[in-house]
């Protein structure tokens, strides 16, 4: 099976499923000379991690990374970057009764249907616990993008039909992670967590969505057409599980607004160089960073494994029946999905920040070497 690696000079390939004995990446075209300890890749795991509230899935994992090469003396090398987390509650017999018959809306016939097997337990790859791979990366990336000057956060702005107001950049970075929902507007965090208690007692479940976004990334990053970087950030943000949509700017609100109305007049900077008035673009004008900054949104749906009766059909048997997804799920993604999405975006960063040059592929920083 491919479509495990993402990126094309800082690449990530991942292993692992859900039940498996550990989850892993390798992280390839990392520069040499960058300080980087599990201490810093394992504040964002504990960010994603199952059984941090109520809110979340009681899965006991520690989601503790190990770092197996690629490090010496607290500096990154340059060589392949290997990542390891192991598991550490897994339980694979309450999913016995979907070997041959699917939950609806998961991957179970789809990935039996391409390849003739699957990995049952807890969902195997298709396991929204991959994305812990990602988030370990991405911690890496950060790291990267922070010594350039870029900063990104996120924050979820909306818990089904409850929709935070705007906020600021400096607003979520005070204020996310102040609550279990990480929405960054404390009143509109109350009624979220509300929400969610509701459909925790109807044994149901309810989608929202991660507002992100990047400060501080320069002009020229990207390229048109396929390689645009709304279009590879859209596949970045596409394959978190349960996405449905992503936009960045206006997104689908654009419909709505005239060409006057959005186009982004300009202005000279306090340098002399062309600058946008406003932001409607969302930092991507062409498919290249603008040097605005670049903001959007990805939404969510409602988690597909819930203790409520579904009907299921049983190809093995022939037989229809109605069966309960007993385990332990989380009754909405967007809290633990924050860090994912974030990731996400660290990762698309730095490898255009690679792709254009800006970071140095073979040293990051001052760190003296053997022939210096």
């Amino acid at each position: 099976m491919n479509g495990n690696r993402f990126g094309r000079l800082f690449q990530v390939t991942t292993f692992g499923e859900s039940h498996g004995e550990a989850m892993g990446c390798t992280i390839s075209g990392c520069p040499a000379g960058l300080e980087l300890s599990e201490a810093d890749i394992q504040k964002d795991l504990d960010r994603r991690k199952p059984g941090q509230s109520m809110i979340t899935t009681s899965r006991g994992e520690p989601d503790d990374v190990s770092i197996k090469s690629g490090i010496q003396d607290g500096y990154t090398t340059g060589t392949p970057i290997g990542l390891v987390i192991q598991n550490k509650d897994a339980r694979s017999g309450k999913y016995e009764p979907f070997i041959t018959a699917p939950r609806p809306s998961h991957g179970d016939f789809t990935y039996s249907a391409k390849f003739g097997t699957r990995n049952w337990g807890g969902g195997g790859r298709s396991s929204a616990r991959e994305t812990v791979n990602w988030v370990a990366a991405g911690a890496v990336a950060k790291k990267l993008l922070e010594r350039e000057g870029i900063e990104l956060k996120a924050h979820v702005n909306q818990i089904g039909d409850i929709e935070a107001p705007e906020v600021s950049f400096e607003e979520i970075k005070a204020h996310s992670e102040e609550n279990d929902v990480r929405c960054a507007h404390p009143e509109t965090a109350d009624e979220m967590q509300a929400r969610i208690a509701e459909y925790q007692e109807e044994g149901d479940s309810i989608g929202g969505s991660i507002y992100f976004e990047a400060q501080g990334v320069p002009v020229g990053l990207g390229a048109p057409r396929f390689d645009s970087l709304s279009a590879r950030l859209g596949q970045a943000m596409m394959a978190v599980p349960a996405a449905t949509a992503f936009e960045f700017g206006l997104g689908t609100e654009a419909a709505e607004w005239t060409g006057k109305d959005r186009n982004d007049d300009w202005e000279f900077d306090d340098e002399g160089n062309p600058t946008p008035v406003e932001n409607d673009h969302g930092g991507i004008q062409g498919g290249i960073s603008s040097g605005e900054p670049i903001y959007g949104e990805v939404t969510l749906h409602a988690p597909t494994s819930i203790p409520k009766a579904q009907q299921t059909a049983d190809w093995e048997t022939g037989e229809l029946k109605e069966e309960k997804v007993i385990g332990r799920h989380d009754p909405v993604l967007p809290p633990r999905g924050v860090p994912v999405v974030e990731a996400m975006l660290a990762l698309t960063l730095v490898d255009f920040m690679l792709l254009s040059g800006r970071l140095n592929p073979d040293r990051v920083d001052d760190q003296p070497g053997e022939y210096d």
